[in-house]
């Protein structure tokens, strides 16, 4: 791992997985850029480092190619994280979400280039997969993507690959499978779906499941892609660089697995939520039926070694949940 102090740019750095990973690399003693623009990261989820001396924020949007070049300057490392998701959200708007995803990643890879950072990871997702059927997902295999989002994931895929055959940045992409975890927002119209199950419980509300829950996912804890995003920083193999990995743990579980968990987790600190009924709902559009990673992959040319299962994830999200929601 990096011996030196190394000064890191995390954009979305006030976001969810953002602002984990600014956590984690403060507390290697790194000097950490947080570029965002709060438009769905919280200034609450970088308060806590928000003192400390090796910690500065830019407040700004990936849109302006300037604001990027300021926040690239002396930076050795750029962990992408600023990205508009969800699925729903880019059929609803798919001109923000591609001025977002594809505007935004090129002005970011643009100044990286200019600034001769040392490599460029970015977070790339499942849903480039699209409509592939195949399981487990393997990197080289896709099918055509089903929502605006996913093409706009996609286009980030291409354009790193070009920005590294042409200019010779290095690049990993990092293709999330439903992370979640702390610090993730529970509220909104586009929250993710386990804060939002955990929200509704704790109110005795019933969560609405799209379909009849059997839809899976291959739902990866926040420590795995902490140790992913350090993983592609650090690797010296360079058989490793200018491809794309899947972040994942390499199992799927079903909604409906996943409300049981939930409940059972919850029950600890509160036996009235297992009497909470679930409601099934339509299938939602753009969604992909079943999600599964494989990470042989990753374990092969990054010594990736995911340290939490789904279940074991789940139980320490509930309980920081539980500690922080009530």
């Amino acid at each position: 791992m990096i011996s030196v102090k190394k000064t890191i740019l995390i954009t979305g750095g006030a976001g969810f997985i953002g602002s984990n990973l600014c956590e984690y690399f403060l507390s290697k003693g790194h000097f950490v850029i947080c570029l965002d623009n709060f438009s769905t990261g919280h200034k609450h989820n970088i308060e806590s480092f928000s003192s400390n001396e090796n910690f500065k924020l830019v407040e700004g949007d990936i849109r302006d190619l300037d604001t990027c070049i300021q926040a690239t300057k002396g930076v050795d490392y750029v962990l992408h994280q600023a990205a508009l998701g969800s699925v729903p959200r880019s059929i609803k708007d798919p001109i923000i979400s591609n001025e977002v995803n594809v505007n935004g990643f090129l002005n970011m890879l643009v100044a990286s280039r200019d600034a001769n950072v040392k490599r460029f990871v970015y977070a790339a997702s499942s849903s480039t997969y699209g409509d592939s059927e195949s399981l487990p997902k393997v990197e080289e295999k896709i099918g055509k993507p089903l929502s605006p989002y996913a093409i706009t994931k996609y286009v980030n895929e291409l354009y790193a690959e070009i920005f590294s055959k042409t200019y010779g940045i290095e690049t990993i992409g990092l293709r999330y499978f439903n992370v979640f975890g702390r610090k993730q927002d529970p509220n909104g119209a586009y929250a993710a779906v386990i804060p939002k199950f955990v929200g509704l419980l704790m109110k005795y509300e019933s969560p609405v499941i799209n379909g009849d829950g059997n839809f899976s996912r291959d739902f990866t804890y926040i420590d795995n892609v902490i140790q992913m995003n350090e993983l592609a920083m650090n690797t010296t193999n360079p058989e490793a660089l200018n491809t794309v990995f899947n972040t994942a743990f390499g199992e799927r579980n079903s909604l409906n697995d996943l409300v049981h968990n939930l409940k059972e987790y919850l029950y600890e600190f509160d036996s009235k939520i297992e009497d909470v009924e679930v409601v099934y709902g339509p299938n939602r559009e753009g969604d992909i039926p079943h999600s599964l990673a494989s990470i042989d992959k990753a374990k092969k040319l990054l010594n990736y070694s995911p340290k939490f299962s789904f279940k074991e994830g789940l139980k320490e999200s509930v309980k920081w949940y539980w500690e922080n929601l009530k």
